[in-house]
C-alpha cells in the first residue's frame, strides 16, 4: 500500500519534517505546500538532487492541494517565527494573530481537497489552533491530533537522563497540559532504573522542580541560540507520523480531545492508522490533576476567545 503525506508550511520546522521523512524513507509520495512558491519549489528540488545518495525513494509534488485528497497523513506546520523575536515572555500565543486565520484558509482547502486521512498540528499555539482545525475542518476529533507535549516529554527526559547520566530512551514518563507555560510534568508517571523518578531523585540529591523548569524552558533555550527550533519538534512529528501510517497503537502524549474538559490537551493516548484510538487513565496526585485542570481551562478559554474574536 502506498504511503503519502502532506506538509503544509516550509519554513525551518516544516523543512526539518520534509528532510527527515526523505531521509528516512518514511513516506512513498510527499506533497510539500508553502505560499512562498520558490521556497518550497527549492526545497523539492534540493530533496531530489540528494535522491541519487538516499536508500529510499519519494516522489514529491508541490503547491497541489488536491493532491491531499488520498493522503494517509498531512502535517500542519504554519508559522511565522518572527513574531517570536522580542517574546520575552516565552508565549507561544505571540504567533496566534497570524496562524488563527492561517488555520481558517487551510482547512478549507483541506475540506475541498478531498482529504479523509490524520490531520497532525504543529503549528503555535498548539493546541488552540488543533481546536480550531477540528472546528473548521469540521473532521472527527479522534482525526486531529496535535504533537502537544510529546516535543516536551522529550525534553524533561533529556533533562532527567543528563542529571542522572543515563540514555533519554530509559526514562519513562510524561509532561501533560498545554504545549506552553501551563504544561508540567506528571513525575507521578516518570520511571528511571525501574522505579520511581521521586525515589531515585531523592537519594541522588535531585531538585525535580529544577528539572520540571528545564523542560518547560527547554524550546526557548535552544530558540535564544539560533532564533528558531526545528529538530526535536521535527523528530516528534514524523514519530507520530510513523505510528499512524504503521498502525502501531502506540501510547503518546499527544494533544487530543479531553470530553472531561471539552478541549484539547496533551495526555497518553493510543494513536494508530485512524488517528486516537483510545485515552489513557492515568493515577495522578491531586495535585496534578489540579495543574492538569488549570491548564485545561487556560487552553479552552483561550480558544473560545480566539474564536469569538474571529465570528
Amino acid at each position: 500500500m502506498t504511503r503519502k503525506v502532506g506538509v503544509i508550511g516550509m519554513g525551518h520546522v516544516g523543512a526539518a519534517v520534509a528532510h527527515h521523512m526523505v531521509v528516512d524513507g518514511v513516506t512513498d509520495e510527499l506533497v510539500l505546500i508553502d505560499t512562498n512558491d520558490a521556497k518550497v519549489t527549492a526545497d523539492a528540488t534540493d530533496f531530489q538532487d540528494a535522491m541519487s545518495n538516499l536508500p529510499e525513494h519519494t516522489n514529491i509534488t508541490v503547491n497541489d492541494y488536491s493532491a491531499l485528497k488520498d493522503a494517509d497523513v498531512v502535517i500542519s506546520a504554519v508559522g511565522k517565527i518572527s513574531l517570536q523575536k522580542d517574546n520575552k515572555e516565552h508565549d507561544r500565543f505571540i504567533e496566534l494573530p497570524f496562524t488563527k486565520n492561517a488555520v481558517r484558509d487551510v482547512s478549507e482547502k483541506l475540506r475541498d481537497s478531498g482529504f479523509h486521512g490524520v490531520l497532525i498540528d504543529i503549528t503555535n499555539p498548539c493546541d488552540v489552533i488543533t481546536m480550531m482545525y477540528q472546528k473548521y475542518t469540521g473532521f472527527p476529533k479522534h482525526r486531529v491530533i496535535g504533537t502537544g507535549t510529546l516535543l516536551d516529554s522529550s525534553r524533561m527526559r533529556r533533562a532527567v537522563s543528563s542529571k542522572l547520566k543515563i540514555d533519554p530512551r530509559s526514562v519513562g514518563g510524561y509532561n501533560l497540559g498545554e504545549h506552553g507555560n501551563s504544561q508540567f510534568t506528571a513525575w507521578s508517571t516518570v520511571k528511571v532504573l525501574g522505579r520511581p523518578v521521586a525515589e531515585v531523585a531523592k537519594e541522588r540529591n535531585v531538585d525535580l522542580a529544577d528539572l520540571d523548569e528545564v523542560a518547560r524552558a527547554g524550546g526557548y533555550t535552544v530558540y535564544h541560540g539560533k532564533h528558531y527550533t526545528n529538530y526535536g519538534i521535527a523528530s516528534a512529528a514524523v514519530r507520530l507520523t510513523k505510528v499512524i501510517l504503521s498502525d502501531a497503537r502506540a501510547e503518546l502524549p499527544v494533544s487530543n480531545w479531553n470530553e472531561e474538559y471539552q478541549t484539547y490537551l496533551s495526555y497518553p493516548a493510543i494513536v494508530g492508522r485512524d488517528g486516537v484510538v483510545e485515552q489513557d487513565h492515568l493515577n495522578l496526585t491531586d495535585d496534578e490533576k489540579e495543574k492538569l485542570k488549570a491548564s485545561a481551562n487556560y487552553i479552552k478559554t483561550r480558544f473560545d476567545d480566539t474564536v469569538a474574536s474571529m465570528e
